[in-house]
């Protein structure tokens, strides 16, 4: 499969020269600091004018490996809701991503609901956003790093955890680093001031490394975090991978903006060691 970008021009440039520099400033303007070994991170994946400051700050103190995997949700109600892409590449206007198709097909000999599923990933924005950071930093060209593409519709706490014990263990196999990214915005269209504090309860739970406490608390509280079931798995196989910490990097709202806070989206960037 080479699949080519379905949101270039509309959630970045698709103009590959401008693009580069967009993405350069986004990365510049993280605060310096070295950058550190990660088991996982959590990134947001609305259009870079509005986002990409906070996932340029969490990828900007990253030291990214060569494997990828990237978790995000399935805005579109097509395809499985546990869905796959195992080979081929990615384009972008910087280049082609290529898929991990070795990891991949460990994940689904692991894991038979995951299921090899184009449809799902067709339209799909919250992985492909992710792709010009990673070949920004670590490079475009063939070979330069490889990533596994997962998508997940609505689904039960316990399928979430078990895909998450799959990740681990097929991760722990391949004897190499692997980055689990999960890919999400916070809470969605309401006041800033509420999305605040729901987004805040959201990332206590993100924070504590607690995947059944974020469920819950999603449900719970009516937070409309798009991307809590992939953070849910992300968190699972994180904390069986030795994870034993994590920090928020960045948050922000789409208020601060287009100064409307009314109707906002929360945005959080957090690391996980």
């Amino acid at each position: 499969m080479i699949r080519s970008p379905a949101v270039a021009g509309q959630f970045y440039s698709a103009d590959r020269a401008r693009l580069g520099r967009e993405v350069d400033s986004l990365l510049a303007g993280a605060e310096a600091s070295p950058k550190q070994r990660a088991i996982a991170c959590v990134v947001p994946h609305a259009g870079y004018v509005y986002s990409g400051h906070v996932a340029g700050a969490v990828y900007a103190r990253i030291e990214l490996p060569k494997r990828i995997v990237l978790l995000g949700p399935r805005h579109y109600p097509r395809g499985a809701a546990m869905a796959i892409v195992s080979e081929g590449s990615w384009q972008t206007p910087l280049g082609a991503a290529q898929l991990d198709t070795e990891l991949a097909s460990e994940l689904k000999r692991l894991f038979p609901p995951l299921c090899e599923d184009e449809v799902a990933h067709q339209r799909e924005h919250s992985l492909e956003v992710q792709l010009p950071f990673l070949q920004r930093l670590i490079g475009a060209g063939d070979g330069a790093f490889r990533f596994t593409p997962i998508v997940l519709g609505p689904l039960q706490y316990a399928d979430l955890a078990a895909l998450g014990g799959a990740l681990a263990t097929a991760i722990q196999a391949s004897r190499e680093t692997v980055l689990l990214v999960a890919s999400s915005d916070m809470n969605h269209y309401e006041s800033d001031a509420i999305t605040r504090v729901k987004d805040g309860k959201a990332i206590e739970k993100l924070l504590a490394l607690d995947a059944r406490g974020l469920y819950d608390t999603v449900r719970r509280e009516d937070i409309s975090m798009c991307g809590f079931g992939p953070a849910v798995t992300m968190l699972t196989a994180a904390r069986l991978l030795g994870a034993t910490s994590a920090e928020l990097v960045r948050y922000a709202t789409s208020g601060d903006i287009n100064g409307d806070r009314t109707a906002v989206v929360g945005y959080a960037g957090v690391i996980i060691h």
